[in-house]
């Protein structure tokens, strides 16, 4: 987080942290796979699944675009892998299928996956006291099914998913609700949520697991668990 809103730790913004909300603060926007459930292993996973039978060459490639692009639409990915990867036709039918596809594959797992740690008291000690968003990038429908599935949907004012982006998301709610981008944090662990928040000028906190390299740019706050509790 790069102004004066969010009180870190003293160890720094390269070092894992927890964080306390301040009292001004308007909103904030959670992205949800990797940072409310610890689901991304199980996408990863699925997209492999699919495109292993054109050999461990297009399977390596398929997963390492699709860790390089977290927050991405499923769609858009597919449509790289099958243009720019396997120089084939990504038509609307093909790609709807394929949606159809992945959906089968990761419904279920992602039901029963696990909160990412500190998630769930995050939410319990934040509802309440400030608006709750998700802004993914999973297909809008699925997510309202998981979110409702998880009973997670009375922690949220609103969840988002594809096909918008998500600066055009977080952008409608902050002009809806006549709020400054500045007093609102937005929670992810992908660059594209890094660069949403940055776009419009949002104070940011990335989660990165503990081991994990951080994808962010080395000035950004970042915590291995999702520790925000309200202002005191």
């Amino acid at each position: 987080m790069h102004g004066r809103n969010i009180r870190r730790s003293p160890l720094g913004p390269r070092r894992r942290m927890s964080c306390s909300l301040p009292r001004d603060i308007q909103a904030v926007f959670f992205d949800f796979d990797g940072v409310i459930l610890d689901n991304v292993h199980v996408k990863t996973a699925a997209f492999a699944r699919m495109f292993q039978h054109y050999g461990p060459d297009v399977e390596r490639e398929v997963v390492r675009y699709h860790m390089e692009h977290g927050g991405v639409s499923r769609y858009e990915k597919f449509r790289h892998y099958l243009e720019n990867i396997l120089g084939e036709q990504a038509d609307d039918e093909r790609l709807a299928e394929l949606g159809r596809q992945f959906a089968q594959i990761v419904y279920e797992q992602v039901i029963k996956a696990p909160f990412m740690p500190g998630a769930s008291e995050t939410l319990e000690a934040l509802h309440g006291h400030v608006p709750l968003y998700v802004v993914s990038g999973t297909p809008e429908d699925e997510l309202a099914r998981i979110v409702e599935a998880r009973r997670l949907t009375g922690f949220f004012e609103e969840v988002h998913g594809s096909p918008r982006r998500k600066p055009e998301i977080v952008a409608d709610v902050l002009c809806r609700n006549a709020w400054e981008a500045s007093r609102c944090l937005f929670v992810g662990d992908a660059t594209t949520d890094h660069d949403a928040a940055m776009s419009l000028g949002m104070e940011f906190l990335g989660i990165v697991p503990e081991g994990a390299v951080s994808p962010f740019p080395p000035d950004t706050a970042i915590a291995s668990r999702v520790a925000i509790c309200p202002a005191s």
